[in-house]
């Protein structure tokens, strides 16, 4: 397609008027979303990988760095809601150029970064910067594509691409990192923005008719919705790790939150033109998705919150988890391939019970892990839960934007940012709340282990026994050396309790999602019942202005209404 083509005229938020491509600029575009998609993806990825070694890089301590993490998400989950409108105010084409210069020119100034201030700083524009590639990552998917394969082919490879990102920073980051540190991921980072730029430049997306639609109260509740997820984020993010009861700032940070998102609702119910329907929002079937999505995305917590940080207290190193990471990017992708040649609308109660069984299966298999356990053995659990996220998100997706798309084209904004803020706070969410979880069971496994292991214990007789034996060659001295055996001893214990801690959260993750499945085959069964039992009734033919009335001969008496059109 040349830049000079011209889509006729389409409805605001539409998608243009489909131009068929020649194969090659057809895989370009392709090849542009991937990479968009990608990019936007590593930059959260290497973040949230490598903290300590950041920590180490700027002087700070790694609860300090942690911030970086919560500094990167904080316009994540609010951005998109005003992006959509500038969107379509300003053009897609316009918007797409802006949206990659503002980005590299923020990866750039990452190598400016000189302490943990201008860090975070940098890290909160990064965020800002890069929550339009996912939209890119999206336009530039369905441009080529055909109508009836948008949904099917366009939106589950997005998806999956944009999902494998953070897990594929894992798989590069110990490479990239090397001798450089920090130094080697931003140079990455810059890479990858500039490859994007010259992509977004060279093939254009097709414009759709400009409209303003951009009000000032738009802006008025966009920063009150903004303030409100940033809080929830930067409470989650860090409440697991500052505790939740010993900050009083959290407490703060929360309320906050609940007050500006409280106020947001009350500005949107009083207008006539809302920047979100809150009343639809607000119906059964969209708090039914809302909470669909939630709930998932808690339940897939359990990767990136997980076995990462189970392995990093077993004291595994990164590189020794790159085969594991390498899997469950190579899964996440397979799990979008998979859904292309049975995706329908009418299947999708059967993805999610798909999803929800596998999900339950990779849990179930973790929650037996043992101080022994080691990224092999959880080749299997992880890549089927890597399997079933992208397998359920294509379809959750794609019943929202059908339900939205029968309301009419307004009402996709709303839905997208349900979506877009569901996986984001849910995500922040899930990690924090996972967290906490395991901190909780951790001090009380280590408390019921220390009462076990009394100095007059046969058993923790035998076992510093063991240890001032093997420790014999290192140290003469028979103190020092009985010391640090029961050193070693109340370390493994610590071990130990973290290992139980991230048993019990495994099969808290089994259970709900054994839960959710037993929840979704019951509602499918009293649909079944109801359609089988109690038909619902036929409506009645609407009538038809344009058709004329059934009685020509005999017109009705002048003393009688006309019929209600």
């Amino acid at each position: 397609m040349s830049a000079g083509q011209q889509p006729a005229p389409a409805p605001v938020s539409a998608l243009p008027a489909f131009v068929p491509m020649s194969w090659p600029a057809t895989l370009g575009y392709i090849g542009a979303s991937v990479t968009i998609g990608l990019t936007q993806g590593l930059a959260q990825g290497f973040v949230s990988t490598n903290i300590p070694q950041i920590a180490g890089d700027l002087g700070a301590t790694q609860t300090q760095a942690t911030w970086l993490m919560a500094a990167f998400l904080i316009p994540r989950a609010s951005m998109p809601l005003l992006l959509i409108k500038i969107r379509t105010q300003f053009g897609l084409r316009r918007f797409a150029e802006v949206a990659i210069l503002v980005y590299f020119a923020v990866s750039l100034t990452a190598f400016a970064v000189s302490d943990l201030r201008s860090a975070v700083a940098v890290q909160f524009f990064a965020g800002m910067a890069s929550a339009p590639l996912s939209t890119l990552a999206f336009m530039y998917m369905l441009e080529p594509l055909p109508p009836a394969w948008k949904m099917r082919l366009g939106l589950p490879m997005v998806l999956a691409m944009v999902a494998a990102g953070p897990m594929l920073a894992r798989v590069i980051s110990p490479a990239l990192m090397g001798d450089h540190g920090w130094d080697g991921l931003h140079v990455m980072a810059l890479g990858m923005a500039a490859v994007s730029l010259g992509l977004v430049y060279a093939l254009p997306l097709t414009s759709q008719p400009r409209v303003k639609v951009i009000a000032a109260m738009d802006l008025v509740s966009w920063l009150l919705i903004a303030t409100g997820f940033g809080g929830l984020t930067v409470a989650f993010v860090m409440g697991s790790i500052h505790w939740w009861t010993d900050a009083a700032w959290l407490g703060w940070v929360m309320a906050l939150a609940v007050v500006t998102l409280t106020l947001a609702v009350v500005i949107e119910l009083h207008r006539k033109t809302p920047l979100l329907d809150i009343r639809w929002l607000s119906s059964p079937a969209m708090l039914h998705l809302t909470a669909t999505l939630l709930i998932f995305r808690l339940v897939l917590s359990e990767q990136s919150a997980g076995a990462p940080r189970m392995f990093q207290i077993l004291g595994v190193t990164q590189d020794q988890l790159v085969p594991l990471f390498a899997l469950i990017t190579l899964a996440t992708v397979l799990g979008g391939l998979a859904l292309v040649p049975f995706m329908k609308p009418s299947r999708v109660p059967l993805f999610h019970l798909i999803a929800l069984a596998l999900i339950g299966a990779g849990a179930w298999m973790d929650s037996h892990s043992t101080i022994d356990t080691r990224p092999a053995q959880m080749m299997l659990s992880q890549a089927l839960i890597a399997f079933a996220g992208s397998f359920f998100l294509a379809p959750a997706m794609m019943q929202g934007l059908i339900s939205a798309l029968a309301r009419g084209p307004a009402y996709i904004l709303s839905f997208i940012i349900v979506f877009l803020s569901t996986q984001s706070l849910g995500g922040a969410m899930g990690s924090g709340l996972f967290s906490t979880f395991i901190n909780h069971r951790q001090a009380m496994h280590l408390q019921v282990l220390r009462e076990s292991m009394a100095t007059a214990d046969p058993l923790t007789t035998a076992a510093v026994a063991r240890n001032m034996a093997l420790l014999g060659p290192q140290l003469p001295d028979l103190a020092a050396r009985k010391a640090q055996a029961v050193a070693l001893i109340a370390q493994e214990a610590t071990n130990q309790a973290y290992v139980m801690a991230y048993n019990d959260a495994y099969f808290l993750t089994f259970l709900a999602a054994a839960a959710a499945l037993c929840a979704l085959v019951l509602h499918l069964f009293r649909d079944w019942l109801a359609a089988r039992f109690w038909p619902r009734p036929a409506r009645p033919a609407q009538p038809q202005p344009a058709q004329p009335q059934p009685v020509q001969t005999q017109p009705a008496p002048t003393s009688q209404p006309e019929p209600a059109k």
